[in-house]
């Protein structure tokens, strides 16, 4: 029931659009081609730069060992002074968390028995009876 329209290219169109993917063609084999060399001049100067830096660092290498080895001396007494004063500060942190544990049951004791005081009242309260919106049946003053 729908039918579609189907707009025909005319003679022009149809060899503008075969021109243009005829030369697009070559022009993208090109461009691979260009691109793989660029890519290989690219690892061949990485792979040289590499080969050289490694010679030098085996120069180098010598030479920095001493001086690393000094650096990891200095650093290890650092961790030897600190390593030593750790039982003091484990101390002091412990007796911090002591008196946080003091104060916490403390603190529970207090709720528990503000609580405890809240019951009993409310309870002592409504064990009393309520007195009646009612008059009296029989007269409440005595007689004489």
């Amino acid at each position: 029931m729908g039918s579609s329209t189907r707009v025909r290219m005319t003679p022009t169109q149809r060899l503008s659009r075969g021109l243009k993917y005829t030369a697009i063609g070559p022009v993208d084999v090109t461009r691979g081609a260009v691109g793989l060399g660029v890519d290989s001049v690219r690892s061949s100067a990485a792979w040289a730069g590499d080969r050289y830096r490694n010679g030098k660092l085996a120069r180098q290498l010598k030479d920095d060992l001493s001086s690393a080895q000094q650096a990891l001396t200095a650093e290890f007494s650092a961790a030897q002074e600190v390593v030593a004063g750790l039982p003091e500060a484990l101390a002091k942190a412990r007796a911090k968390q002591r008196r946080r544990k003091r104060l916490l049951w403390v603190g529970v004791g207090v709720t528990v028995v503000a609580g405890a005081a809240a019951v009993f009242t409310v309870a002592r309260q409504s064990a009393q009876p309520e007195p009646s919106p009612r008059p009296p049946s029989v007269e409440v003053t005595p007689k004489p």
